[in-house]
């Protein structure tokens, strides 16, 4: 008995762990589930990180796409004239300017009234041309204003507040006609001290030299 005895106590003591040995590995244990100090995660907790300022909605305009739908119009305008120029004899260094009217185009040349006038009523009759004209006439003062607000801001810190009155902070809703329906109410209802103040232009003339 008394060997049997002294087997048991030499197991139990086997299986005991000091008091202190224990703290420390419950410790060790609380400290594995912790992020460290300093960590990322240590950061993220609590705390909201803030980006910078978002800029303006007018610094998102697609302004490239819009040179190219109004480019599209104005390369259509100019083809069309330098082939009327030559189908009618007159010298490619003319200078021409069309304008919008209530009753039509009207085409101002240093021509023989017969020429011009020939050349005003094809230009009228010409479907196609007029429909691009009248889109040019809307889009290109709108994009002109837009474009050279934005340089300026970028160039100068120049703020435009007529540029920040026809864009939208909802970038669906920015397309290219949506700014002109907004600039040109804006136009029509404007002082014209503002207007002249910020670049905007009233009236449209579309110029053109065959030889430019």
């Amino acid at each position: 008995m008394s060997l049997l005895a002294s087997l048991a106590r030499a197991s139990a003591s086997l299986l005991t762990v000091p008091e202190g040995q224990t703290s420390a590995a419950n410790a060790r244990k609380a400290s594995m589930g912790k992020a460290p100090e300093g960590s990322a995660e240590g950061l993220y907790e609590g705390v909201t990180l803030n980006g910078g300022e978002l800029p303006k909605a007018s610094a998102r305009l697609a302004v490239k796409q819009y040179k190219s739908d109004v480019g599209q119009d104005a390369a259509f305008v100019r083809e069309t004239l330098r082939h009327k120029l030559a189908e009618y004899g007159v010298n490619p260094g003319a200078r021409l300017a069309i304008e919008k009217t209530d009753s039509g185009l009207h085409l101002t040349a240093h021509l023989p009234e017969t020429t011009r006038s020939q050349i005003e009523q094809d230009l009228n009759n010409n479907k196609p041309f007029k429909d691009a004209f009248s889109r040019l006439s809307v889009n290109e003062p709108t994009l002109a204003f837009v474009d050279t607000a934005l340089k300026l801001n970028k160039a100068y810190g120049v703020n435009n507040s007529l540029l920040d009155t026809i864009v939208s902070e909802n970038q669906q809703f920015n397309g290219l006609q949506d700014l002109v329906h907004r600039y040109d109410s804006l136009r029509k209802t404007a002082s014209s001290e503002l207007l002249d103040a910020a670049g905007a232009q009233r009236s449209y003339a579309f110029s053109f030299n065959a030889q430019a």
